[in-house]
């Protein structure tokens, strides 16, 4: 919903050149290239998006497996598998949703984090707008 949002807002308004909407802009662009900001700031959350593809991976290996399991125990017991069959779905069901939001909350993790660097990036731009440059608002790598 939110990148919906976001899409919908840049499309809808007129490119500004104050530091807010560039540092958006930028962010939606594959290459950032924002003047006076750390590329630290910028990079993306490479190892949480991986962990958030293993654990749903994982998550769709159970539920797999789980559909291996009742088509052998159908087969070599017939209905009288089902009872036991029951119980080890609803613990492979329950095993395979856990997995599947925990990779959904890697995902959150990232948008966390990219809101925290945003923060953190309009927090030192006003402090430096505020103080003037000093060696304590310097950013460091920039060359303004």
């Amino acid at each position: 919903m939110s990148e919906h949002r976001r899409t919908q807002d840049a499309a809808a308004a007129a490119p500004a050149r104050n530091p807010i909407n560039r540092i958006g802009q930028a962010l939606a662009d594959d290459v950032i290239e924002i003047p006076g900001i750390r590329q630290s700031d910028l990079e993306p959350y490479v190892g949480l998006r991986y962990l958030s593809k293993l654990f749903k991976l994982m998550g769709v290996i159970l539920l797999l497996l789980l559909l291996a399991e009742v088509v052998t125990g159908m087969m070599a017991q017939g209905t009288a598998a089902i009872a036991t069959l029951l119980g080890e779905a609803s613990r492979l069901i329950v095993l395979a949703g856990l997995l599947w939001g925990v990779g959904d909350l890697a995902i959150l993790l990232i948008d966390v984090g990219h809101d925290v660097r945003a923060g953190r990036i309009l927090l030192a731009r006003q402090t430096r707008e505020l103080h003037g440059p000093s060696v304590e608002t310097e950013i460091p790598g920039s060359s303004r």
